[in-house]
Formats: C-alpha cells, sequence, structure tokens
C-alpha cells in the first residue's frame, strides 16, 4: 500500500471537533495518558495512525512492546483515520487520550493552541547528545517550531514531487523539464500525441489539486501566509505563478474533466496512459500499479521564471500530551521509538517517507531510486503551508487552507479556466480572512 494511504486524511481539520465534546468530560474518567497493571507497573497510552497496511500495525506494535523505562511501558492503540478526529479531541477534552501519538499533520499545532501539547523543546535538546537531533534532514524541525517551542517532533514525510512516464519521454524524445518554460513545452508535446502534461484533479476528497497549485505559487517566492501569519494571497509572485497555470489550463494541456477527478481518476488516467506529467505523492506508482507502475520516475524539480525553487510537504509528526502519567516517561518512550523505528522502512510497511538521514541511507531505502531521488533533490527545497512568510506550521492553517471546503473551490474555480488569477486570488484572500481564528 502506498503511503498517500493515511496522508489523503492528514490534512483534515479539527474545526468545531475539540469543542463539540467538552460534555464527554463529564462522562469520563481522568486516565492522565496511562495506568497502572495488574503487575503493579505503569503504562503510557500510545496512539498511532494505520500509516500502511497489516504489516505496519505488526511491525509498530512489535517496536512499541519493546519499551521499559522507569517502571514504564506502552500500551499500543491504533486509531482509525474514519474518526480520528472526534477519538483525539474526546480524549484531549475528558483527559482519556494518549501521553504520546501521531495523528493528523496540523493537529499537534491546533492542541498546542489549547495548551494540550506537551512542547518538545526538552526532548529535542537532549537527542543533541545521542545524535538524534542531527538524524533529521534538514529543515524538518523548523517546521514544527512554534512561537512557544517544538510542538511535535518530525515523524514521516507526505510529500508532492513532480512524475512523469518514462516510455513516453522516451518514445516521443522529450527531455525531462527543469524550467516553466520547458515544462510548457513538454505539455505540448505530449498534447501533440493525445496525452495530458498538466495531469491534475479537484474532485471529491482529491487535495492535490489544491496542492499543485499551491507547488507552484512557492515555486515562485509565494503562498498563502506572510511572517505575521496572516493571510496573504494577492501578491506579484501569486498573480504570475496562477496566471502561468492558468495558462496551462486555456491551452488545453490538463483534463477539460480535471474539476471532478478524484485520487482514482487520476490513477486511471495514468493507467490508461492519458497522463505523461502530474505532481503527487511519493506513493504514486503503487497507486498506478500495473506496467505503467514501472514506466513512471520522479522528475526534475522545477526553477521558477525569478530562479525560485520549492515544493509543499505535509510532515506528519509524533506529538506528547499533557495528559501524561509522566513527562520524563513520554520523552523517553518517544526517545526509545526514534531509536528502534528504523524496521518500519527497512522492512517497506508502506509508511510516509522516514525523517532520518541514516534510515535514508540503508540500503533497504536505497534500493528505491524514486525515493533516493526525492530525499537528494526534493526535500532540500520543501516548505510547508506557511510558505512563504515562515517554515514553522501554526493552528489556523488547519482552518484555512488545510483540506478546507475554500480550497477545494478554489482549485476547482481555477481548473475550469473561467477566471482571472487576480480575482481568483482575492476572492480566496476574502475567504481566508473570515476564516482566521
Amino acid at each position: 500500500m502506498a503511503q498517500q494511504s493515511g496522508a489523503a486524511f492528514t490534512r483534515r481539520t479539527f474545526i468545531g471537533v475539540a469543542g463539540g465534546v467538552a460534555a464527554s468530560t463529564l462522562l469520563a474518567a481522568c486516565s492522565r495518558g496511562g495506568a497502572s497493571t495488574a503487575a503493579g507497573g505503569k503504562t503510557l497510552k500510545f496512539w498511532n495512525m494505520p500509516w500502511g497496511p497489516p504489516a505496519f500495525l505488526t511491525e509498530d506494535k512489535k517496536i512499541v512492546a519493546g519499551f521499559s523505562k522507569g517502571g514504564y511501558t506502552a500500551r499500543y492503540q491504533q486509531i482509525q483515520w474514519a474518526n480520528f478526529t472526534t477519538q483525539f479531541a474526546t480524549g484531549a477534552s475528558s483527559n482519556t487520550g494518549p501521553a504520546v501519538s501521531s495523528g493528523g499533520g496540523t493537529q499537534a499545532f491546533q492542541y498546542a493552541a489549547q495548551g494540550k501539547i506537551q512542547y518538545a523543546d526538552d526532548l529535542i535538546d537532549s537527542w543533541a547528545d545521542n545524535g538524534l537531533k542531527d538524524d533529521f534532514l534538514d529543515g524538518l524541525l523548523d517546521a514544527m517550531k512554534t512561537d512557544k517551542g517544538y510542538a511535535a517532533v518530525p515523524y514521516n514525510l507526505d510529500v508532492r514531487v513532480a512524475w512523469y512516464n518514462t516510455a513516453m519521454f522516451d518514445q516521443w524524445g522529450l527531455d525531462v523539464p527543469t524550467t516553466w518554460d520547458e515544462y510548457k513545452t513538454v505539455c505540448a508535446g505530449l498534447k501533440s500525441h493525445g496525452v495530458y502534461g498538466f495531469g491534475i484533479g479537484a474532485g471529491a476528497g482529491n487535495n492535490t489539486g489544491f496542492h499543485t497549485i499551491t507547488a507552484f505559487l512557492i515555486n515562485n517566492g509565494g503562498g498563502w501566509f506572510n511572517e505575521k501569519q496572516e493571510p496573504d494571497a494577492v501578491t506579484d509572485r501569486n498573480e504570475e505563478a496562477l496566471e502561468y497555470v492558468l495558462e496551462l489550463v486555456k491551452n488545453g494541456y490538463s483534463d477539460p474533466a480535471a474539476v471532478g477527478y478524484t485520487s482514482a481518476n487520476i490513477y486511471t488516467q495514468f493507467q490508461q496512459r492519458k497522463f505523461g506529467y502530474a505532481v503527487s505523492t511519493a506513493g504514486l506508482p503503487q497507486n498506478v500499479g500495473g506496467d505503467v507502475a514501472k514506466e513512471l520516475a520522479v522528475a526534475e524539480p522545477l526553477t521558477g521564471p525569478h530562479g525560485d525553487s520549492g515544493g509543499l510537504y505535509f510532515p506528519n509528526n509524533i506529538m506528547m500530551w499533557t495528559n501524561t502519567p509522566s513527562k520524563k516517561a513520554s520523552e523517553d518512550f518517544t526517545t526509545y521509538y526514534y531509536q528502534n523505528m528504523q524496521p518500519l522502512w527497512t522492512k517497506k510497511t508502506g509508511i510516509g517517507l522516514p525523517p532520518l538521514t541514516s534510515i535514508t541511507k540503508t540500503p533497504e531505502f536505497a534500493s528505491d531510486a524514486n525515493n533516493v531521488k526525492i530525499v537528494k533533490d526534493w526535500i532540500p527545497i520543501f516548505k510547508t503551508w506557511a510558505a512563504p512568510g515562515g517554515s514553522g506550521l501554526f493552528a489556523n492553517v488547519a482552518n484555512t487552507v488545510d483540506g478546507t471546503a475554500p480550497s477545494f473551490t478554489f482549485a476547482q474555480t481555477v481548473l475550469t479556466g473561467k477566471t482571472t488569477a487576480k480575482a481568483a486570488l482575492q476572492a480566496f484572500q476574502n475567504t481566508l480572512e473570515g476564516l482566521m481564528k
């Protein structure tokens, strides 16, 4: 299973959920993120998401079962994506939730704003001595840092990278583009053979359309937020980038039906060799499957018209909660987990890309040329939703751009081609301002 198995949900928001379950505090006892065992020992609750197929769960439970320190062990619970917002909100409001968990990609920042998250500064400082702190890929820790401290620790990476069909490019003598102008030339070449070079969709549940457009803005030095973490959509760089995207649409380089394309539709278009180039997750080949999967390769990052580089990624994370029987035990467990989680990748359990350099240098990881290229060429240029104003995520991201209904509407409006860049950006700016809390 591709890493997107969980990633499709990691940008769901928590709007209104935490407040909506406050009554549960009257029904649930306080468990402080742990419990005593029959033998008199103490346990920490660890909640993790299904980041891969059953093989992930098997290996992850095995790792967690090995923790024992200071009289504490850890109790594992897998939380399903279908109702994870409610489970975490209920746990947070009633103090029956975990001591340590993963969860939605922006979840830690929302709950940190509510005082429910134990900042990880002391933990990360302690990792300077055991080498973990320096083992993180460049920029990852910065994405977790707020003005009050590190809200979480990077765990697995959900990325948006460009893919192309090598067989098509070889057959038709197309060069892999490295600039926006070269990309337009490639799109025109693919169109002459009845293939779409701007493979995109913004149908039900498919966030990738908005992610792709956002990536182009970032690639031009733009994005949605300024340094004050305020919406700042109507800028010259954003307008220039969106005009470029609209040009791709109006030139017929995207499928006219893209407005309604789900992720499954995207994969079908690749399978039927109707898409030759697209921005997608690291798991695209696995999702496409069949003979075409072997033809797909990660493309070069594009350089924008002003020399900018950049793309969009979502660092999923591990968070420690204030609801814990012991701050030190939570830190001990998290240290243990990071020191022992390598098999989740070396055994290819389906989890997203690893956060640690040491894992990317294992023979098992190096056997996948596409993943190696993502780490080498894409990870260094990625930015978060906070761009261009900063790198660290913050609570309002979830209210505004992270899987919200207005983000779908914006992408669908752009893919119709029946708007101007300035009009679309101004309308979105107005919406974003109204969603800020």
